[in-house]
């Protein structure tokens, strides 16, 4: 963890970016707490705080310059209430590839009255219900939600769901999911004895069934299938028992086929020893 000092602040780099606005780059330095931008002395329209470790925003000092705030890429899951009062002029602000979950969580950002451009994309709050609806009904001025416009149709749905007290009290009403520091997390409890399965030695007739079918296989998925039942015990739903008399025979015609080819093997080794003993006889004589 690096912190975010004076010196590392006059040491990264500041320049003139695209569109002709005094940045600051303070990407990558593995930063987890916001502090010291009194240092800047309010002299950059951009502060580039990407690719960090920041956990909350906040901890701001009064930048009445500052337009631009880009935060993609950090671990961010609080949001200052009272930010609007430090960073006035602020209009754009990019929070993609953070860890906001719930919708509550964005109240904060109705505090900033210039904020125009928003990105939340790749946080968890953008796969709830209505989540589109709910920033655009808290943040009205925004203009651009997740690189959308935001539309005229969209303010009237907006304001149409949300202007019952009952559907913000549902929103507040969900569960923050907050670590809390001492509480100890749920562990999953271990399945009960009679609800695991157990293991169970295949019988003589399994064993047969499963080896006959070993050898009639196609593709090596079912030669792998079949091993797995065979050291399981677990006869395959497609396997019944009932077809035994089959398979126990094709085990058989199989077995047949290597004795029947040993002893084919075996004869033609000893008449062709026996013509080579022929031959011997007759060149000596």
């Amino acid at each position: 963890m690096v912190r975010l000092t004076a010196d590392l602040i006059w040491k990264s780099p500041h320049f003139f970016n695209a569109i002709k606005e005094r940045e600051l780059d303070l990407r990558g330095n593995k930063i987890a707490v916001i502090e010291n931008l009194g240092a800047t002395e309010d002299q950059f329209d951009t502060i580039d705080l990407s690719d960090n470790e920041i956990v909350k925003l906040e901890n701001f000092p009064y930048l009445n310059r500052l337009g631009t705030l880009i935060l993609n890429n950090n671990r961010i899951t609080r949001i200052n209430p009272n930010i609007g009062e430090f960073l006035p002029k602020l209009h754009t602000l990019v929070l993609t590839n953070n860890r906001l979950v719930n919708l509550v969580e964005i109240d904060p950002l109705a505090s900033l009255p210039k904020l125009q451009f928003l990105s939340l994309l790749d946080n968890n709050v953008t796969k709830k219900p209505n989540y589109r609806l709910y920033v655009i009904y808290r943040l009205k001025q925004l203009r651009l939600l997740d690189f959308r416009k935001v539309k005229h149709k969209e303010r009237l749905e907006a304001e149409k769901l949300y202007v019952s007290k009952e559907a913000l009290e549902e929103v507040k009403a969900e569960p923050a999911k907050t670590f809390i520091p001492g509480e100890s997390p749920k562990v999953q409890e271990a399945p009960k004895e009679d609800e695991v399965p157990k293991v169970v030695a295949p019988t003589p007739e399994q064993i047969i069934a499963i080896k006959a079918a070993i050898v009639n296989s196609q593709t090596l998925e079912e030669v792998a299938r079949l091993e797995k039942a065979l050291k399981t015990g677990q006869l395959p739903a497609d396997l019944k028992l009932g077809d035994n008399d089959a398979l126990v025979k094709d085990s058989h015609v199989e077995e047949d086929k290597v004795v029947v080819g040993d002893k084919f093997n075996e004869e033609s080794k000893t008449a062709a020893d026996g013509e080579k003993n022929v031959d011997t006889e007759m060149t000596e004589q």
